[in-house]
């Protein structure tokens, strides 16, 4: 289990927040009825729909629910402050901050964002590529549950995420659980009844095929692991922040 860092925490400012800039036009897919619907249930099915009629089911009872072992295991190993980019209904955020920790969750969905305070987590609407609080300054950011995906471009992200934590920072991400996964795909949200919400870029990526990209990005890697058939990498940020 890592040690805190002892970089000052960045401000987290009040329990309750709204948006300060408008999202990028794909990011609303994910605050489209489909998702919102499933969170405020609790329950899917929800799918993500390739165009080719593919489906990758979501988990959103395990998403709703307390941290599973595997998430457990992750929130051990943070550091720090910590910023949970795509944080979903919340349970990460609401767990770290149960342990008296410095935790804030990102998310473009109002329902994601709005089920995170209900579960006494604090978290922001808005898109990773946003102005975001505390940029520069977080000791841990967290990619769960297949958000290494988040905008389509794991480059672009990773360049991003090395711009929003501390120089040699720590970010923990979760990757597809099957190693030859090397994919960027348009998909929709779907729910029940085939009501998609608008199309926005995906990656999917196995472990081999983010490290080889954090690699060509300047990050180092620390530590890979599975836990309950669920696979994650550990990176250290670059000591200077990248462009992007």
């Amino acid at each position: 289990m890592s040690r805190a860092r002892t970089t000052a925490a960045p401000p987290l400012g009040p329990q309750r927040t709204t948006p300060a800039l408008p999202l990028p036009a794909a990011d609303p897919a994910w605050s489209a009825d489909p998702y919102a619907d499933a969170l405020r249930a609790g329950r899917g099915p929800l799918f993500l729909r390739r165009a080719d009629g593919w489906l990758l089911p979501l988990d959103v009872e395990r998403w709703c629910a307390e941290p599973d072992p595997a998430d457990l295991e992750v929130l051990g190993r943070c550091e720090g402050a910590v910023l949970d980019v795509g944080c979903g209904p919340g349970r990460l955020v609401a767990a770290l901050g149960a342990q008296g920790r410095r935790a804030l969750g990102v998310d473009v969905s109002e329902a994601a964002v709005a089920h995170t305070v209900r579960r006494g987590g604090r978290a922001l609407r808005a898109s990773v590529f946003d102005q975001l609080p505390g940029t520069g300054r977080w000791d841990t950011a967290l990619l769960m549950d297949g958000n290494i995906g988040i905008g389509g471009d794991p480059a672009a992200l990773l360049h991003r995420m090395a711009r929003v934590l501390t120089a040699g920072g720590l970010l923990l991400a979760e990757t597809v659980p099957y190693p030859d996964v090397d994919e960027r795909v348009t998909v929709r949200v779907t729910g029940p009844h085939d009501t998609p919400g608008a199309s926005f870029p995906w990656a999917r990526l196995g472990t081999p095929a983010l490290l080889r990209r954090a690699r060509a990005c300047g990050w180092r890697a620390a530590d890979r692991w599975s836990t309950d058939g669920r696979t994650f990498v550990a990176l250290r940020a670059p000591a200077t922040a990248t462009a992007g």
